[in-house]
């Protein structure tokens, strides 16, 4: 058993000061029923509240820390923009709640689902061979948060942003309109071979007989904004369709190379074909690719190769920097970014303003 560095009481009340001297985060989870072609999904939400009850860590285990929060807590009076994030490939709900409690503090509610098939708690091989379902999971969120303020809230309809790290990052890419060609993807895979992300593509669908689904526009007009985490599959977007995406853009790559994953082939990719006006790259000399997912406990690395050898790798950076460091410089950026990005006062009305496309 890993044993805790702080005693019970200390971290109790260690978890109780940060939330207060911060702001308090809701948090809950809920599940949307599947039909009409999708799929049930299980999301998580934090979410700004008044609340006063006592806060615990949620989102934490037995290898990685969560985050303090007020489970199922009243969400605040006012209305508050929404980001929807989504975790990488064989990861969760859990990777990116650091960074979620960050965007709460600053006024934003937060969703994430676990997508069926590439999830840890799913991990069915016909539904990860449905790549294409992961960005309409992301507008089904939406829709549910914007449908009424039951789950979370009031959402400010004109400030939806979506965040992805890896498998997440290609996710959020299509969702605001970057076009898939297995063909593509396939044809680079044979030029320059990677097994992390070419090696994927019979698990992912990624075939020639999916084109249909896959090089289908998957994007959602709802979104005005999206931030890449070092993401993978990136050189199978067509350079037209990154071309023609309209709203900003925040890509980071993991500077330091886990071995045959290098930002420059797919987070550079990105960024060197998107509109450069409406995008920045910013590559993070001492950050690996596992570096953007939540903090690791102490004895987290041994843990994980004592279960399954050589996924310690989740819990390593690569600098003189820890992840908290790292976190605290992608955090700042991305809030920076989406202050800008998602201003207060919104677009003026539009009759050419098209409808959000129901997936």
């Amino acid at each position: 058993m890993l044993r805790s560095v702080l005693p019970a009481v200390l971290l109790a009340a260690l978890l109780l000061s940060a939330a207060q001297a911060a702001g308090t985060v809701g948090f809950k989870e809920a599940t949307l029923p599947g039909g009409s072609g999708g799929r049930p999904l299980h999301i998580s939400i934090w979410y700004p509240t008044d609340d006063a009850a006592p806060v615990a860590e949620v989102g934490a285990n037995r290898v990685f820390h969560g985050i303090p929060a007020i489970t199922n807590a009243k969400p605040a009076y006012a209305a508050h923009p929404l980001v929807v994030l989504s975790h990488g490939y064989g990861g969760s709900w859990r990777n990116l709640g650091w960074l979620a409690a960050d965007l709460v503090q600053r006024g934003y509610v937060v969703a994430a689902p676990d997508h069926p098939g590439t999830t840890t708690f799913d991990k069915s091989p016909s539904e990860a061979a449905r790549l294409w379902e992961r960005p309409h999971d992301l507008s089904r969120v939406i829709d549910a948060l914007t449908a009424g303020p039951a789950l979370a809230g009031a959402i400010t309809p004109h400030r939806i942003a979506a965040i992805g790290h890896s498998l997440g990052g290609w996710t959020v890419a299509a969702l605001a309109g970057a076009r898939f060609s297995p063909g593509r993807f396939l044809d680079d895979c044979k030029a320059q071979p990677n097994p992390r992300t070419c090696g994927l593509a019979p698990e992912l669908g990624i075939t020639p007989t999916n084109a249909g689904s896959l090089d289908a526009d998957m994007s959602d007009p709802r979104v005005g904004a999206f931030v890449s985490l070092d993401l993978g599959l990136a050189r199978g977007f067509t350079p037209e369709s990154l071309a023609a995406i309209h709203v900003p853009a925040l890509i980071f790559g993991a500077g330091i190379d886990i071995g045959d994953l290098p930002a420059k082939l797919e987070s550079g990719y990105l960024a060197e074909n998107l509109p450069k006006a409406t995008t920045t790259y910013i590559e993070i000399p001492d950050a690996m690719h596992f570096s953007f997912m939540q903090l690791c406990k102490p004895g987290a690395i041994e843990l994980i190769e004592q279960d399954t050898p050589g996924d310690g790798i989740v819990c390593k950076d690569g600098g003189t920097r820890g992840r908290e460091a790292i976190h605290d410089q992608v955090a700042g950026l991305i809030l920076d970014f989406l202050a800008k990005a998602l201003p207060e006062q919104g677009p003026a009305p539009s009759a050419e303003t098209p409808s959000p496309d129901r997936h």
